[in-house]
């Protein structure tokens, strides 16, 4: 399996980590959507979301970013956040919120430790398309 190592952009700060999934969903929301007695459906779509899984390799394999930094600012409190993240024919820009994040301890040693098995949802705030 090959590690996709291009690293995100969290806030204009940039963490050089080794990407081994970036999962992409387009999730359609609707002001309203009903269906009518005779079985039609109405609905008024809003747009089209662009949201994101991340999964991120082990934390020994951090290049030069500090995998405790990532977690405290995937973490943080706050209501939204601006993402960049690689695409393979260049980059992905938007604001969005994290939902969850998760990882595990792989192993526990003497004054430190190592996880692996970080996982985080991204979900934008605006809909990267809109009907026209």
């Amino acid at each position: 399996m090959s590690v996709y190592t291009q690293g995100i952009t969290v806030d204009n700060i940039h963490f050089d980590i080794p990407l081994v999934s970036l999962k992409r969903s387009a999730d359609f929301l609707d002001k309203f959507a009903e269906r009518t007695e005779d079985g039609d459906l109405k609905r008024e779509l809003i747009g089209v979301y662009y949201n994101f899984t991340l999964t991120v390799g082990d934390s020994a394999a951090f290049g030069d970013s500090d995998y405790n930094e990532f977690w405290n600012k995937m973490t943080e409190s706050v209501e939204f956040h601006d993402f960049v993240l690689p695409t393979g024919t260049g980059t992905y820009s938007f604001r969005g919120y994290i939902s969850s994040v998760s990882d595990e301890y792989k192993k526990i040693l003497d004054g430190e430790a190592e996880f692996s098995a970080f996982t985080c949802k991204m979900t934008a705030k605006q809909p990267a398309r809109s009907p026209t």
